[in-house]
């Protein structure tokens, strides 16, 4: 039997129990299955007495080899006791650990949070609709363009805009050098904005092997506290220049890029495919008014531990992140000018709402007594990064979905929590037309 207390909303104390005849036994069962392992001088290996080992390696030594087994037994049949649905890992801490009374511990558990569900069917929300214009058509074509055009190198004249430039560069702030402000064979691209202000208009009128220094202000709101809004001298040089050739549009460059024949032709491809988008980007954010109302209107009390452990979680990922690029946690820190307190601020208010998410989800699927389809899992396979970087076809998706199908039924759990939510939705009625005013 176990006692329980409650700690506070959302997290209970157990108060537990192994008898010393269960303990004693454990530890014999313990010296019995790896006592072998162990060489002391002056005893055959495997005949050392169970007291020599502890008194070598510590009175511990064997209840360590039954520690997980042994707690984790007593621990569920107390959730199972008192019906307990633990969210998180408990923190667990002993009171006593002897042969002759057994060991005492407590387990301080957070639950699973309780959800009180609001209105998640006949959701309102109004029909989105976004139309392609011509300048939008003429932007993609023109970006195309952009993309296959080639590089030529220029010695004959100045920088000006639209060239790519590659130069060396130092800053200072006063007579200092700032960390991050310097880079050699740095490429850039006079007028992509991808500097600080001011930065590419300053070099525009410069020859290969010109040196200048550049003024410019850090805007107010830069990542480096230390440099926003302050302002600093780049030292230049520029190496080389090259100018971009952009090839023209006309049916010898459509039938090189695609199977359209003619201009006219491509441009209807373009324009059908960006119609294709624009209908995607509007069922997407008309299905993301729904879940967030279907979310506001929701009630879930979370404990801080459970967002504790979800932050602890992201910011890991973040930080293998940042090792597979050569850095680490430590280093970006220190370059961003934050603390690990800053950083686990900012991220618990995504965890927050996150976690109210799944949260609330979960429990639309526990009501509904949701099971996702074949077609829902196909989906979700289809919308996959794999997926859609190989083209897969349907033969690819099925094979898939009957090699892998434990792999994606979370995702097309939620699928079919999600389609059922847009499928419940309605359309707000529009509003009445106003009367016009009568006659005088």
């Amino acid at each position: 039997m176990s006692e329980l207390t409650n700690i506070e909303n959302g997290k209970v104390k157990l108060n537990l129990k192994i008898p010393a005849e269960d303990y004693r036994r454990a530890l014999e069962s313990a010296y019995r299955r790896t006592g072998a392992h162990y060489n002391i001088p002056g005893f055959r290996k495997g005949k050392v007495p169970r007291k020599v080992i502890e008194a070598t390696y510590g009175v511990n030594v064997f209840w360590d080899e039954e520690f997980d087994s042994l707690v984790q037994s007593v621990y569920s049949d107390a959730l199972a006791e008192h019906n307990l649905v633990p969210e998180i890992q408990p923190n667990i801490e002993f009171t006593e650990v002897s042969e002759q009374d057994g060991v005492s511990f407590t387990a301080e558990v957070v639950l699973h949070p309780t959800v009180k569900l609001g209105q998640y069917k006949g959701i309102e929300a109004p029909v989105i609709e976004y139309n392609v214009t011509d300048e939008e058509v003429s932007a993609e074509i023109q970006k195309k363009l952009n993309e296959m055009a080639t590089e030529a190198a220029v010695e004959d004249r100045p920088v000006r805009q639209g060239d790519i430039v590659t130069l060396d560069f130092a800053g200072f702030m006063g007579d200092e050098q700032f960390e991050g402000g310097t880079a050699e064979g740095y490429k850039l691209k006079i007028g992509s904005g991808s500097f600080i202000p001011g930065f590419e208009e300053q070099m525009v009128g410069m020859n290969i092997g010109d040196e200048r220094d550049i003024n410019v202000t850090f805007p107010e709101d830069y990542h480096a506290e230390n440099l926003a809004g302050k302002p600093v001298v780049f030292k230049v040089k520029v190496h080389a220049i090259t100018e971009e050739n952009v090839p023209e549009l006309n049916d010898e460059f459509v039938q090189d890029i695609s199977e359209c024949s003619t201009v006219d032709e491509y441009t209807a491809y373009v324009r059908c495919d960006l119609e294709k988008r624009a209908a995607e980007r509007a069922k997407n954010e008309r299905t993301d008014l729904i879940l967030q109302k279907v979310i506001d209107n929701a009630e879930v009390e979370i404990h801080g531990d459970i967002v504790s452990a979800e932050v602890d979680m992201q910011i890991d990922r973040f930080d293998k992140q940042l090792q597979s690029f050569g850095a680490d946690l430590k280093s970006y820190l220190e370059y961003a000018h934050l603390s690990i307190e800053d950083m686990r601020k900012d991220y618990e208010q995504a965890a927050q709402r996150q976690l109210k998410s799944q949260y609330v989800m979960m429990a639309i699927i526990d009501a509904e007594k949701l099971e996702p389809t074949d077609e829902d899992f196909r989906e979700v396979i289809a919308m996959s990064d794999t997926a859609k970087q190989q083209h897969w076809d349907d033969e690819k998706i099925d094979a898939e979905l009957k090699d892998n199908r434990m792999k994606y039924a979370v995702s097309a759990l939620y699928n079919a929590a999600v389609k059922m939510l847009v499928a419940n939705a309605v359309v707000p009625a529009a509003a009445p037309a106003e009367e016009a005013p009568a006659a005088e």
